[in-house]
């Protein structure tokens, strides 16, 4: 057995230890903000892009179609609210062509509700209740992603990675730093596009602190255990999609694509479930008129539910949306559920890009 074959053996099997290791004590749900998504485009379509992704979004969704922007530079933004409101989520991003065949990026992401009220110190030493010593606290977090991508020598296809610094915060009582990996790869064979997208390949892990000085009084009257500083995994996620263009005529063009979440902490109530892996597919298509104008929808988050009588229905998230360029700004809007379509639970999202080249502002400069 050649050395290169005993090296290959020994990373699997210290793989399959931790992969094993890591389904029994990592959380099942962990830095779920970063699976709520950008892009009104890709909203619209149920976050069904991985193989047809190929803007400065990509950097999140798949890394790979950076490599598609045909411009020097482009920049990403987009501002959301969920829960009436109460939760804000916002983008800003930015790519730039290194050469030819490589781009690079960086994206912000943060997720928070603001102006929580704090009432520890509601009530005085001499049981008064003092309403002027409310004060206020946010809970947010934050990802930064670098990414990196480049075209393949091989024909059709490009690969793209992406190295994320998360930053988790909870006021003064806890906060975490987190560090992780995504891979990923797109290929195009004509009119069909393939895409992969291995999200904390490596997992990601969030190392918290907590501070208890100020609640140490509350845990104990309540009966509740003080929190220790730990630290937090996140599995590893595989999502594979496939897409088909078509022009349907010299003014209108068609996209679509079917993608498939692959989850590796245990099972989770999708479609195709096991101890294992479960698998969460989702649908979108596009359709353009001159590619100025995009109509969007899409379908996701296929879930059993069950009602009091112990019968399940099957619910299902729709989105739809549209999309306009004009030159160089592209402005999106996605209404999307959020959950059971039968409650309806939607949220109206707007994104804009903008394209810059730099050849182009150099001459106009001149000139």
């Amino acid at each position: 057995m050649s050395n290169k074959v005993k090296i290959l053996i020994t990373f699997l099997l210290i793989f399959a230890n931790f992969f094993a290791y890591s389904q029994l004590n990592a959380p099942k749900y962990s830095n779920e903000f970063l699976a709520v998504g950008i892009g009104g485009d890709a909203l619209a379509m149920s976050n069904s892009v991985i193989a047809s992704s190929g803007n400065v979004s990509s950097a999140y969704w798949n890394p790979a179609g950076l490599t598609r922007i045909q411009n020097d530079m482009q920049l990403g933004a987009m501002h959301s609210e969920y829960f009436a409101g109460i939760a804000k989520f916002d983008y800003l991003g930015g790519s730039y062509r290194l050469s030819d065949s490589t781009v690079f990026a960086v994206s912000m992401i943060r997720f928070g509700v603001d102006n929580i009220p704090n009432t520890l110190e509601l009530i005085d030493n001499d049981g008064n209740i003092r309403y002027d010593r409310i004060k206020s606290f946010s809970v947010a977090d934050y990802a930064f992603l670098f990414s990196y991508a480049g075209i393949s020598k091989i024909e059709g296809l490009r690969y793209g990675a992406n190295v994320k610094i998360i930053r988790r915060k909870a006021g003064d009582f806890a906060n975490a730093w987190g560090f992780g990996l995504d891979a990923a790869a797109q290929y195009d064979y004509k009119k069909f596009r393939f895409g992969a997208m291995f999200r904390d390949v490596t997992s990601t892990f969030n190392a918290w602190s907590f501070n208890t000085a100020e609640l140490e009084e509350t845990f104990i009257l309540t009966g509740n255990e003080i929190p220790k500083n730990s630290l937090e995994i996140t599995m590893p996620k595989l999502i594979l999609g496939a897409a088909y263009t078509y022009d349907i005529n010299d003014k209108f063009g068609l996209l679509t694509e079917i993608d498939g979440d692959i989850s590796f902490d245990g099972k989770r109530n999708t479609i195709i479930k096991s101890n294992i892996a479960s698998i969460d597919p989702h649908w979108g298509a596009e359709i353009n008129y001159r590619k100025i104008v995009f109509l969007r929808m899409g379908i996701g988050n296929f879930q059993k539910i069950s009602d009091f009588d112990n019968k399940t229905s099957m619910t299902f998230q729709p989105n739809i949306g549209l999309g306009l360029k004009i030159r160089r700004i592209e402005i999106d809007y996605a209404l999307t559920d959020i959950g059971d379509q039968s409650i309806a639970l939607y949220s109206n999202i707007f994104s804009l890009r903008y394209s810059i080249n730099k050849i182009e502002k150099s001459k106009t400069m001149i000139e």
